[in-house]
């Protein structure tokens, strides 16, 4: 079966609990405000608390396409696909190659409509899951240090997520649209050298909320296979 990865590291969507040059000073298109150093770390800090806050409510009511890229530490492509999902409260709805993964943030159902079954398990705890991360942007101060790197030439913040605990990676970077939050992609960054980028396009806002479960009594065919 062909699985789609959006994780840390490579293991199936159905076993997750997805996700943000030149340095030292910036100055913004608006004459008044202060140039951003490293130096002013409170600052720093303020500026990447307030990226992440306005990604977070960006997150909250979106539909999106996600590119997963995984490169090697000489940068060669290992893999490449992309899939559609919808976030809204919590909840997520992801499409990918005959496969939908649902959650409605208590529960998971990974449904493979070729193989006429869907898997139901229980969404983790620790908050860090690159497949929602409009939770993971949510509660980051929970799991993360946020450190603001730098702000591009067309706006986009730059913030690195440091793991207050040992993970498969030292660090995510996220690249958030510094005017409206939207989160534009997040790179993870591994001890070998590798990393896993997730590309977020197309975005759509403020959609109906529309189902994020799966009603076996809809789909009498699919064998259900709980492991709850």
């Amino acid at each position: 079966m062909k699985r789609f990865v959006l994780s840390l590291p490579f293991t199936p969507f159905h076993s997750l609990s997805l996700l943000f040059f030149l340095l030292f000073h910036f100055s913004f298109s608006n004459p008044a405000q202060a140039q951003i150093t490293h130096a002013s770390q409170g600052r720093l800090d303020e500026n990447a608390t307030a990226a992440l806050q306005k990604a977070a409510r960006r997150m909250d009511n979106v539909r999106c396409t996600v590119t997963r890229t995984a490169l090697d530490a000489n940068k060669k492509q290992l893999a490449k696909q992309s899939a559609t999902v919808r976030y809204c409260r919590g909840k997520y709805r992801l499409e990918f190659d005959g496969q939908e993964i649902i959650s409605d943030g208590t529960t998971v159902w990974h449904w493979n409509k070729a193989a006429k079954e869907v898997t139901i398990s229980t969404v983790g705890d620790d908050d860090m899951d690159l497949l929602n991360p409009a939770r993971l942007v949510a509660n980051y101060d929970k799991n993360f240090r946020a450190k603001y790197i730098r702000t591009d030439d067309d706006g986009t913040a730059v913030i690195d997520l440091q793991p207050r605990s040992a993970q498969s990676y030292h660090k995510l970077r996220l690249f958030v649209a510094e005017k409206d939050g939207t989160l534009r992609r997040i790179e993870m960054h591994k001890y070998d050298s590798g990393r896993e980028i997730y590309d977020f396009s197309g975005h759509k806002f403020s959609l109906p909320v529309g189902s994020y479960s799966f009603d076996p009594k809809a789909h009498r065919d699919v064998e259900v296979i709980d492991m709850r």
